[in-house]
């Protein structure tokens, strides 16, 4: 496939940006849409001009790093996979593809196509944990009862990468759909019940602080999710949430 690639360069947090043109072609639909940027910037190496900086680890679907924003879609056209999982032949010889940084308050860009996303962490930091202490003390998995349902649900929440897709797909760029997760992981779990209060307060109060804007029930965050992590989550906080404050 010959390509047109339209990159958002910025030189660092303080730059203000552009979108520059890029033709490239001999790109097969196997590849996948980093190993396409690497072919990129190994012809901008060759030519003496600075590669495209984006973030990439794990390239499994795992690691959450790999965020862009593709053609006006957080990971690109195809649903459930990450940037690294897209594959070059959902697009078409002589396709134009604008590939930018994903946009918030709260990830601000550091280059190119990379965002500062330590918001999160932060956010993970405040009450994303539990503080038992298992060392030396570990129990039999079956000794602690929890229903099917619980389980699967919680294990269906904990599935989240922290990738920031949420974010960017948002109108108002709100990050309630990851700290739901974060929430009702624990939430669904007895291990999760000694801090449950704490937890859901601190992480809110941090969510706000960072940043983000408020949900509004469009539900884009959960159709651009590559994990498919549910809406029901958003609920399941408010809940606990409500639940805390009344007892605070």
């Amino acid at each position: 496939m010959n390509l047109t690639l339209k990159i958002w360069r910025q030189k660092n947090a303080n730059d203000k940006g552009q979108i520059v043109t890029y033709p490239i072609t001999g790109i097969e639909g196997d590849m996948s849409f980093l190993e396409m940027l690497d072919i990129l910037n190994d012809q901008l190496i060759t030519n003496g001009d600075d590669p495209v900086a984006f973030d990439h680890d794990c390239r499994e679907g795992i690691c959450g790093m790999c965020s862009l924003y593709i053609n006006g879609e957080a990971h690109g056209p195809d649903r459930l996979v990450t940037t690294c999982q897209l594959h070059m032949r959902k697009f078409k010889d002589g396709d134009t593809i604008f590939i930018e940084p994903f946009r918030a308050k709260a990830f601000p860009v550091i280059k190119d196509l990379v965002v500062d996303r330590s918001s999160f962490d932060r956010i993970q930091h405040s009450g994303g944990f539990i503080s038992v202490n298992t060392s030396g003390n570990t129990q039999d998995a079956n000794s602690i009862p929890i229903s099917k349902n619980a389980a699967d649900e919680a294990m269906d929440a904990a599935t989240c990468i922290g990738c920031g897709a949420c974010v960017a797909s948002c109108k108002n760029s709100s990050a309630m759909l990851f700290v739901s997760a974060k929430v009702s992981q624990y939430a669904l779990l007895p291990q999760g019940q000694v801090e449950a209060t704490d937890r859901v307060l601190n992480m809110v109060k941090q969510m706000d602080e960072e940043g983000f804007g408020n949900c509004t029930n469009t539900g884009a965050c959960e159709v651009e999710c590559p994990k498919g992590i549910s809406l029901e989550n958003i609920a399941r906080m408010n809940r606990e949430y409500l639940s805390a404050s009344l007892k605070g």
